[in-house]
This record gives C-alpha cells, sequence and structure tokens, in this order.
C-alpha cells in the first residue's frame, strides 16, 4: 500500500566549527566527538522534543574507516545520550554524504515511515586521510579506456575540467581570493553565530615530572580556514600541483579540514504535537551522473533536475551555496549554468571555510537554513561535485 507524501520540515540546524587539517584545532579530536556534539546542540534547540521520538539517526561520511568506522552514526547517537531505541545509519556518498543523509531522512519522512529523524554529516581528514588508510583501486577499471577516469585523483580531475571549459588560472586566483574575503566579512559580521556550536577541545599533556596528566581547554567558535593574509599576489606564486603546466594550486583548491553537522528533520504531525517550530521545508533532491574524469562539472545536471523536481526555475532560487572542491569546477559550473554569481556562495565557500568531505552537505544545508532566514529569503540550495563522476543537489524553501 503506497504511503501519503507529506512534507518535511527542519526545526533545528547546527554545526561545529570547521577546523584545518591535520595540524587545527581538532587534530586530535576523534570524529564521533564532533558530531556527539553537533546531535546535543541541535537537540538543545527543541527542548520539547521527546528523544523517544527519534527513529533514526542517519549521518554522511566520505571514508567511514577507522576513527570513522564502526557505523559511526549509530555509536555517536548513543554516546550523545540517545535513548538505545534509536537507531543509526552511516551513509556514503562521497562529498554529498551529508546532504544525501538530510534528503535520504526528509524521505522517509513524505512518504509517512518517520515521523522525526535526526541527519547530519561528520569528517575528520586529521584522522583519517583523503582516499582512507588503504586504497585499493580495482584492476578492472584500467581495462576499458571509458573507466580510467574513476582512478584519477580529484585534482586531476579539476585540471580537466579547467582545459575543457577554458578556465584561466587567473579567474582561479580571483575566485579563491573572494572567497576568503568574503569568509572574513561573514565571520566579522557574526554571520555563522547562529549555525556554529562552539567546542572546547580538551588537551591532555603528561607531566613525567609531576607523575600527573595535565588537562586544558581551549574553546574553538570560528572556522579556522579564512585567511586575513591571502592576496592575488601570493596565490599567483603558487604552483600547479596535480598537472606540469596545470593551473590548479593548493591556493585554488579546498581546505582539508574536520567538522560535523546535525539537521533535525520532522513530520507535520510532529510538528502539532511537540510544539515546534519549522525553521525550513526540504523540498527536492537530485544526483546525476557525468563522465568521472570531468567529475567537477557534476552541479551543471543536477540543479537542473532538482529545481524540475521541485517545479521552480533557476531564478527563483535566493541563495546557492556551491561547495569549491576546486576554483576551476566552479567557475565551469557558474559559466555552464549562468549562476548569478551574487547569489553563489555569498559567505565564502570551500576554499576558505574549508571542506571536510562526508560533512560538508550538511555544513551548508545548516548555512542555508539560517542564511534564509536572517535574510528573509525564500529558497535556498545546496550543490556540489562528487567524486566518481557525479552531482547532487538540494532544495531547502524557509517557512
Amino acid at each position: 500500500m503506497s504511503k501519503q507524501v507529506q512534507d518535511a520540515y527542519i526545526v533545528a540546524a547546527n554545526r561545529a566549527p570547521i577546523g584545518k587539517a591535520p595540524r587545527g584545532a581538532f587534530k586530535n579530536t576523534r570524529p564521533e566527538e564532533l558530531l556527539m556534539h553537533v546531535i546535543q546542540a541541535t537537540l538543545a534547540r527543541v527542548p520539547g522534543l521527546d528523544p523517544q521520538a527519534i527513529e533514526d539517526v542517519i549521518i554522511g561520511c566520505a571514508f567511514p574507516e577507522a576513527e570513522q568506522g564502526l557505523n559511526i552514526a549509530r555509536v555517536s547517537a548513543l554516546l550523545a545520550g540517545l535513548p538505545v531505541t534509536v537507531g543509526g545509519v552511516t551513509v556514503n556518498r562521497y562529498c554529498a554524504s551529508g546532504v544525501t543523509a538530510l534528503a535520504m531522512a526528509a524521505d522517509r519522512i513524505r512518504v509517512g515511515e518517520a515521523d522525526v529523524i535526526l541527519a547530519g554529516g561528520v569528517e575528520s581528514m586529521s584522522m583519517v586521510p583523503m582516499m582512507g588508510n588503504t586504497p585499493s583501486v580495482s584492476p578492472h577499471i584500467f581495462e576499458q579506456d571509458e573507466h580510467l577516469g574513476l582512478a584519477y585523483g580529484m585534482g586531476l580531475t579539476a585540471e580537466k575540467v579547467a582545459q575543457r571549459w577554458s578556465v584561466k588560472r587567473e579567474a582561479q586566483d580571483l575566485f579563491s581570493f573572494e572567497s576568503h574575503q568574503k569568509a572574513l566579512k561573514a565571520q566579522a559580521t557574526g554571520e555563522f553565530n547562529d549555525e556554529i556550536a562552539p567546542f572546547d577541545v580538551t588537551t591532555r599533556s603528561p607531566d613525567l615530572q609531576r607523575g600527573q596528566i595535565d588537562v586544558s581547554q581551549q574553546l574553538t567558535a570560528q572556522d579556522e580556514g579564512p585567511r586575513a593574509d591571502t592576496s592575488l599576489a601570493a596565490l599567483s606564486k603558487l604552483k600547479p600541483v596535480f598537472a606540469q603546466g596545470g593551473s590548479v594550486t593548493a591556493g585554488n583548491s579546498s581546505q582539508m579540514s574536520d567538522g560535523a553537522a546535525a539537521l533535525l528533520v520532522v513530520s507535520e504531525k510532529a510538528l502539532k504535537q511537540f510544539n515546534l517550530t519549522p525553521l525550513a521545508r526540504f523540498v527536492s533532491f537530485a544526483v546525476r551522473g557525468v563522465p568521472p574524469e570531468i567529475m567537477g562539472i557534476g552541479p551543471k545536471e543536477a540543479i537542473p533536475a532538482a529545481l524540475k523536481a521541485a517545479g521552480l526555475k533557476q531564478d527563483q532560487l535566493d541563495w546557492i551555496e556551491l561547495n569549491e572542491a576546486f576554483a576551476a569546477q566552479s567557475l565551469a559550473v557558474i559559466e555552464e549554468l549562468k549562476l548569478d554569481p551574487k547569489k553563489v556562495n555569498p559567505l565564502g565557500g570551500a576554499i576558505a571555510l574549508g571542506h571536510p568531505l562526508g560533512a560538508t552537505g550538511a555544513i551548508r544545508a545548516a548555512t542555508v537554513v539560517h542564511a534564509l532566514r536572517r535574510h528573509a529569503l525564500k529558497y535556498g540550495m545546496v550543490t556540489m561535485c562528487v567524486g566518481a563522476g557525479m552531482g547532487a543537489a538540494g532544495i531547502i524553501e524557509r517557512v
């Protein structure tokens, strides 16, 4: 028997500050600690909710192994104090893991299978490196030329996009510089305050002479990535790191980062039952594939699909969080779809703020939810390219 379609509402959205990896504030902070923190901060926003009503915890993680293994969603949910009756599942769609988790939660609610689900994402690139600890590429990839792109590093795919869409080095550096400037301004004006749950970093140091462990705490309340000392001159001096004679550098690529976010998604029934105030409605989500060697262009296919599913036109979008995996692919997507640059990443993007892989989609969803309310806007979008040749896009409406 088919379920009746209903709306899915976001009633709380929080994230941790984004730390620089591998030597930033969270270098020694386990990922489940970050996730526990944002789960608790999110639930603190809805004191009227009975935790027993939460039916599942869906968490995105791009490399769910080692410190991020053992189903980190379930482990973190229990450690955060949720009842043992609450389920947990970790999902992986690389850089779209966090927004995929949010979409999965919304889907369960929309078809009537659940009324309260916690969604989010987590990633510690300090503890689990890019590609994981023991990457192993299938030899079958090399048997057919059309699959070779699956073995490309992400930086090389950015070079392929830059070449095919004629994105010049100067434009990439300017885009990167502007990302930092927007992020610095956003921090100075408190644009992120509503979404960030400050995190106390605990450091334990052994004192062998006294035979004891010294414990200290440092409050981290802002993203570590934005650099006030960045300049076009400095960016222009950086050498390409992925291809000889290329244009993609460390300065015009996203930063390796640590972070986590959580959003509470509920049905209209739950809104009434627990007297909750909706912040936003999750409208639609789409994933589309592209050739793996130009994975960065993925949003150009996913964005139109998400708009069609929502019954919206592109010019109805007021705020677009386009994940800046690389300046090259961001600029190519903007040009290909004729996105309004003023609506794209008004507070800066991953080049300045950081990109904790599987957490980013949930982090940027939290940004959209709060930005739409602060600026009295209607529709926002979270979109990104995805490894192995995909694009993802989710649309959120302020209510």
